[in-house]
């Protein structure tokens, strides 16, 4: 049970891709302080998250590096039976020049817009290293959990970030199919943003997707395999059925 409810949980993560930050206040100690913050997954699979160092949760993270992060389905019309995922963490603020401008490549794939404030604006990147996770995927469905991220195989060697170029350049067309199979909205084009071994993120707008690959790609060639098949089919296939 234990490693489905994982996965469940690393899915819900992977779809999300903004949530409640919750830090221990400064200015009212003995009160828990939440704020909506957008993220993604570093290599490690862990939220990556880029903060402004006026921020009142960044005040409160430089006191107590201690928090939460909650996430929930989007758009969910019960949200007592929907999916929901608190992350218990702690924050690490990124100081390593290579390790930030690792991660703000990434971010930038992600979070388009993240380019004109990040470096002006005196924001920082923090990753929330996990210590305990709580799922809650629906009435009665309900775990503790200790493993749910996963390191992204193509991220640290430059495969991803290769194969999303490549992607965005030479098959838009693809892209745009990936979009009417799974359904998503079409009133903007799509851009590849990510890729991991369990699936891809497109961003719409400054909306952003995640679909599963019917099975788990290992390799690069893998991936373009799955690609070109998602490419050439009339729906989406069933996981297990690539």
């Amino acid at each position: 049970m234990s490693v489905k409810a994982g996965k469940h949980a690393r899915e819900l993560l992977l779809k999300e891709y903004r949530g409640v930050l919750s830090t221990h206040s400064k200015a009212m100690p003995g009160f828990p302080f939440g704020s909506i913050v957008p993220y993604c997954l570093d290599t490690q699979g862990y939220p990556l998250i880029l903060i402004s160092r006026i921020a009142q949760h960044t005040h409160n993270l430089k006191q107590d590096t201690k928090c939460s992060l909650l996430i929930g389905e989007r758009g969910a019309e019960d949200v007592q039976a929907a999916g929901r995922l608190t992350l218990l963490a702690e924050a690490r603020q990124l100081h390593d020049e290579e390790q930030i401008e690792a991660a703000a490549q990434r971010y930038y794939r992600f979070f388009p817009q993240s380019r004109d404030y990040h470096r002006a604006h005196d924001f920082d990147f923090w990753r929330l290293e996990p210590v305990r996770w709580r799922l809650i995927g629906g009435f009665g469905a309900i775990h503790w959990l200790d493993e749910v991220t996963q390191a992204n195989p193509f991220a640290a060697d430059g495969s991803e970030a290769s194969m999303v170029e490549h992607m965005n350049a030479d098959h838009a067309n693809a892209i745009a199919h990936y979009v009417q199979l799974a359904g998503l909205p079409d009133h903007e084009p799509a851009e590849m943003a990510g890729v991991d071994s369990e699936g891809f993120h497109l961003r719409i707008g400054q909306g952003l997707h995640w679909l599963a690959f019917p099975t788990a790609c290992n390799n690069p060639g893998q991936v373009r395999e799955a690609l070109v098949a998602l490419a050439r089919a009339d729906k989406w296939p069933e996981p297990g059925k690539a």
